[in-house]
């Protein structure tokens, strides 16, 4: 897009050679009666037209700049009050669930993010860094109530419980079986007294042995649970925590993959998703999410209140360099509006309003074509 030079004095006298000789007479006849002359309004309004079109164009950019200044150095509290923020947040934000776009844009890029092939040749470490794993560790080590969480979910977890017991019980139920067929006679003999237990027991063997793994195994657990709880120092937590960091965190991070569904009606990116969604449909509507929202922007407001514009954007590293790089980057934009046809016709009728006031009228002395 090339913008139109600006007017030059001769390119005036061009379009409008007998103005510079009827300028003493418009301004000397401002109080007399409406004389002829060549130059019209509507003549006048096209090159008015022409001319602010041109100079906005040259100006737009030092305009711009000089409109940042400006409203940087205005108070917040001039403009925006802290209602209109909670209107903002609640009213539009909170109110309005997220468009089907903007959910189908988050998926797609997640499974960018999660399947690019840079994910091969990255580990882990990237994205945790090891004094962060130690700082938590140390953490976790150094306060009871958060170790004996850790313990219990790594000895005393009863699912673990449960699934040692099923291991067990299958490991003795094989051994069992395939001892019993290979011992002959004496195999026979044993699955009849195991046939004669169950008929004077009116129990199921299999059932009686789970039953007695999964009450033994429980309670080792939690003796197991309490010497850990009662004999794991702080050092040793931590340092466990930070030996399974260690056998880990070399690993790329598209192992991550593996835990992972790709498939096209099985999508684990749209599993998590939609629980992300519904999860936040349910407490962007929440009187409580509602009430901590309500005291976060009081709070941000009674803080920020007497800050200019400027100051507030600083803090989110928005200064003068960079709104003159939006602003170039904007410009052209800019450009092309200035030029488009609606613009040229709302000035036209601007000045064409103008000049429709009767005091104008026969204060110039034009006329109509």
């Amino acid at each position: 897009m090339t913008s139109k030079p600006m007017q030059t004095s001769q390119d005036s006298q061009n379009q409008m050679p007998d103005a510079e000789t009827n300028s003493v007479n418009v301004d000397t006849n401002l109080s007399k009666a409406p004389l002829t002359s060549r130059l019209t309004i509507d003549s006048l309004i096209d090159a008015q037209v022409d001319f602010m079109q041109q100079w906005l164009h040259k100006q737009a950019e030092p305009l711009s700049m000089e409109a940042w200044r400006w409203f940087g150095a205005q108070p917040l509290s001039n403009y925006i009050t802290c209602d209109h923020l909670q209107h903002l947040m609640k009213d539009w934000l909170l109110n309005q669930p997220m468009t089907e776009v903007m959910r189908t844009d988050i998926r797609d890029i997640l499974h960018t993010i999660i399947y690019h092939p840079v994910n091969d040749n990255v580990p882990l470490s990237e994205l945790v860094d090891d004094t962060q794993v130690q700082t938590l560790a140390n953490y976790i080590g150094s306060h009871e109530q958060q170790r004996n969480v850790l313990i219990h979910t790594l000895v005393g977890n009863e699912t673990f419980a449960d699934l040692l017991t099923q291991t067990l019980y299958h490991a003795i139920n094989d051994f069992m079986e395939t001892t019993l067929d290979k011992a002959g006679g004496v195999g026979k003999l044993m699955k009849l007294g195991r046939s004669s237990f169950e008929k004077a027991t009116n129990r199921n063997l299999d059932e009686k042995l789970q039953t007695y793994l999964h009450r033994n195994i429980k309670d080792l657990t939690r003796k197991a649970e309490a010497n850990a709880q009662e004999h794991l120092s702080n050092e040793e937590v931590a340092r466990l925590l930070i030996m399974g960091w260690d056998r880990i965190k070399d690993q790329p991070i598209s192992e991550l993959q593996t835990y992972l569904s790709d498939e096209p009606n099985n999508s684990s990116i749209d599993h998590i998703e939609a629980g992300i969604q519904q999860s936040y449909n349910r407490l962007r509507l929440s009187p409580y999410l509602h009430s901590l929202v309500s005291a976060s922007i009081d709070t941000w407001y009674a803080n920020h209140q007497s800050d200019t514009i400027a100051t507030i954007a600083a803090s989110l590293h928005i200064n003068e360099e960079a709104m003159a790089q939006c602003s170039s980057a904007l410009l052209p934009i800019v450009y092309d509006a200035i030029e488009t046809p609606w613009l040229t016709a709302h000035i036209r009728d601007m000045l064409e309003a103008f000049y429709a006031q009767p005091t104008i009228k026969e204060s110039l002395a034009l006329n109509h074509d």
